[in-house]
């Protein structure tokens, strides 16, 4: 972390992307004091390294889980220059998991409003357990294609069950070239789901 103070925030932003080539769009920092008088104004920020952004996560998710009485292990990386993936093992790894997966995806968005609260800015962010995430993509995909199939026997639109929305990204991307389908994402919060319809090609 480094402290950077100026006028404006804008001047003080170029003046933290100048010297750590890194353009504005990409800082990650936290307004930490912002002053104005009568004859004077002073910003105040403290610029982070995408290390510490990694680091705060692990540790984050590590306090959690260790309040529950689970000792864990993590694994964080960078995935796609956007998602921030970790993978966590335990010796208790369906207790994280949950029911359908329920305690990783609470635990999920728990810790991604931590952080985006802790650094200002909103990061997308990944929990996994085994792989579970991974062969639940596969299995829903499997799904959302053996319905879709359906939709195009009965020109029908088909709704699938809610789901989070990584997962309904990965079930977008397998069904988009599939012809005479479209899906949309429809509800709000946890009924939040995809609805597969048919569509006449032009």
């Amino acid at each position: 972390m480094k402290t950077y103070a100026g006028k404006t925030l804008e001047e003080v932003l170029d003046k933290a992307s100048e010297e750590s080539g890194i353009t504005k769009d990409e800082l990650i920092y936290i307004v930490t004091e912002e002053k104005k008088s009568l004859f004077k104004k002073s910003v105040s920020i403290d610029v982070y390294d995408l290390s510490e952004v990694l680091d705060y996560t692990s540790d984050y998710i590590l306090n959690i889980l260790l309040e529950a009485g689970v000792k864990a292990k993590t694994n964080v990386a960078l995935k796609d220059n956007d998602i921030i993936r970790i993978t966590i093992n335990s010796d208790h790894n369906p207790l994280v998991i949950g029911q359908k997966g329920m305690t990783l995806q609470a635990l999920n968005e728990l810790v991604k409003a931590a952080v985006n609260t802790k650094f200002q800015r909103r990061f997308r962010i990944l929990l996994d357990v085994e792989n579970y995430k991974e062969r639940k993509y596969r299995h829903d995909i499997f799904i959302a294609k053996r319905e879709a199939k359906k939709v195009l026997t009965r020109q029908m639109s088909i709704a699938l069950d809610p789901m989070p929305a990584d997962e309904r990204k990965q079930i977008h991307n397998a069904l988009a070239k599939m012809p005479h389908i479209s899906t949309e994402s429809e509800g709000d919060g946890p009924n939040r789901h995809i609805v597969i319809r048919y569509k006449d090609e032009d």
